[in-house]
């Protein structure tokens, strides 16, 4: 079996940036072991898969190890595909997904998703295991949990420098770990770094779905809802974020990298 896919980089404009993510098109759905087994030999943060159903489409998020609820560049990269790829000429793009009925459309700063707002509370864990694993020597500003656990550190510089154990980090029972910082640049109203050695990825490049759990922190912080933030990986990316009620709208540009094709053998 023949499948044909694209590598997307998405939250950038540019190749070589942003977060990559192989989007492949379906006309069915494989079986999840052979979803699972081309995830892991991409080898990237995510893999996504959709398949037509009616005017939508049903789309599901892979990283190397697991299926994920909810991604941000992925879901980003897909929509690429189906506008600039594929040729889709609808105005919104539906995706069924785990996390309900996800929304895509072109504007003029790049496409724009449409996904749940996703509360945090205090956290409640080790806190000592955490900030050991992040290589903390002082305590955070803060910590919350969602899916999620966001640590505030109290400067961008705090975040860039962080060098967490991978290992030891696996171990805090969470899909992965944000650490967040006010942004020491006048555009950027905050920074961020994802780690998510639990699921397969030690530090994510550029985290949509993080980034429903900054835009609330950060909305009660500064008191506003629109927001540019960056997330400083070694790739690194921008997004722009709106709150409008219980949903947080992101923003984000979108370029391919190459396209190909992967032999699956027959069943």
């Amino acid at each position: 079996m023949i499948l044909s896919f694209f590598q997307i980089d998405a939250f950038s404009s540019v190749p070589f940036s942003g977060n990559p993510a192989a989007v492949y098109p379906l006309q069915h759905w494989l079986p999840d072991t052979q979803l699972q087994a081309i995830a892991m030999e991409h080898q990237l943060a995510e893999t996504a898969f959709f398949v037509p159903s009616g005017s939508a489409y049903e789309l599901r998020w892979f990283s190397p190890k697991t299926e994920v609820d909810l991604c941000g560049h992925a879901t980003l990269a897909a929509a690429h595909v189906l506008y600039n790829e594929l040729g889709v000429k609808r105005e919104l793009l539906q995706f069924y997904t785990r996390s309900g009925t996800l929304t895509v459309q072109q504007t003029a700063d790049g496409l724009m998703m449409d996904f749940p707002l996703i509360p945090i509370e205090k956290f409640t864990g080790n806190q000592q295991a955490l900030t050991a694993a992040l290589g903390l020597e002082q305590p955070p500003v803060s910590i919350w949990q969602a899916d999620d656990i966001l640590v505030e550190l109290s400067s961008q510089s705090q975040v860039a420098e962080l060098e967490p154990n991978m290992q030891a980090l696996a171990q805090i029972p969470t899909r992965g770990v944000i650490v967040t910082a006010l942004s020491a640049s006048s555009d950027t109203d905050f920074i961020s770094r994802f780690f998510g050695p639990r699921v397969g990825v030690n530090e994510d490049a550029v985290t949509g779905s993080a980034h429903t759990k900054l835009a609330p922190f950060w909305a009660e912080k500064l008191g506003k809802t629109t927001f540019k933030a960056k997330q400083i990986s070694k790739r690194g990316g921008q997004l722009s974020l709106e709150i409008k009620g219980e949903r947080v709208f992101i923003t984000g540009q979108a370029v391919r990298f190459s396209r190909g094709e992967s032999t699956l053998p027959n069943a």
